[in-house]
């Protein structure tokens, strides 16, 4: 078929006989290169990340690639494995419970902090003082505002990390600054501290990267995947056809706590079993 004669087209992937080229470049030229999370950032994009960014990248899927079992994304990916469903229908069960008020917070959140960034009109000054008005119109409405607060962490250690592995990279900019001062702004009209979750981490992050935030909660999604995989799998192996699952009565039986250690990472070969 003639270039002509296509109806329409798309520029992400394009496929000949022996050749697999995403945005441009080879595939077999970019496996064992470039990382998934650098990968993801080419598709979405269309550019590779840079260096000091791809481990930021990776941080950002590793912090919510799995919350325990009680995250509604969790429990409907295991109930679904529970009635001998196959793994796609479980693990697609757990996307689909992924909304606003679960998961779909980045985006929110991104939005929020573009609208603060843009109201201060690039000037990091007033960064602070417009943090303030919104914050006082979020209090006046009673809405919770995106990317504060967690139910069960008082300080989210993911966020942290997220925040050092960002300054390291250089891209610790308006974004973070801007949540940053929402948080700051919440507690002084409050007078107590709501925690910037892992989901406001990431969406700053996001915003200082240049992200779009119609592809925000695609980082959820992609991050959550391997976890709602585990547990669909986990839940056939190990539980009853069809039970009640209690979304908090469980406990945890894996292995106990450990340092990670750099060595651990490496892969083992062929010949260093045990």
């Amino acid at each position: 078929m003639s270039e002509g004669d296509m109806h329409w087209k798309t520029a992400i992937t394009e496929v000949r006989p022996n050749e697999v080229r995403l945005r441009g470049y080879r595939i077999d030229e970019l496996m064992g290169r470039v990382t998934f999370a650098q990968a993801i950032y080419l598709a979405l994009t269309g550019s590779l990340p840079g260096d000091r960014v791809a481990p930021l990248l990776d941080a950002i899927l590793v912090s919510s690639i799995d919350h325990g079992a009680t995250p509604p994304s969790t429990l409907a990916a295991r109930t679904v494995a529970s009635t001998g469903a196959p793994l796609n229908a479980a693990v697609a069960a757990g996307i689909l419970s992924i909304n606003r008020h679960h998961g779909g917070a980045i985006e929110d959140c991104m939005r929020l902090i573009l609208r603060i960034i843009a109201a201060a009109d690039g000037d990091p000054a007033k960064l602070e003082q417009v943090a303030e008005t919104v914050v006082a119109e979020y209090r006046a409405r009673k809405e919770r505002l995106p990317g504060l607060g967690h139910r069960l962490h008082s300080a989210d250690p993911r966020t942290a990390r997220l925040f050092a592995l960002a300054e390291e990279a250089g891209v610790s900019a308006q974004g973070v600054q801007a949540l940053q001062g929402l948080a700051a702004a919440f507690a002084r009209q409050s007078g107590r501290e709501l925690p910037v979750n892992v989901d406001g981490a990431i969406a700053a992050i996001l915003v200082d990267l240049a992200v779009s935030p119609e592809m925000a909660n695609a980082f959820f999604i992609m991050a959550r995947v391997p976890g709602l995989v585990a547990h669909s799998l986990e839940e056939q192996a190990r539980e009853r056809p069809v039970r009640p699952i209690h979304p908090t009565d469980h406990g945890y039986d894996g292995p106990s706590a450990r340092a990670f250690s750099s060595a651990e990472a490496k892969v083992k070969s062929p010949d260093q079993s045990g």
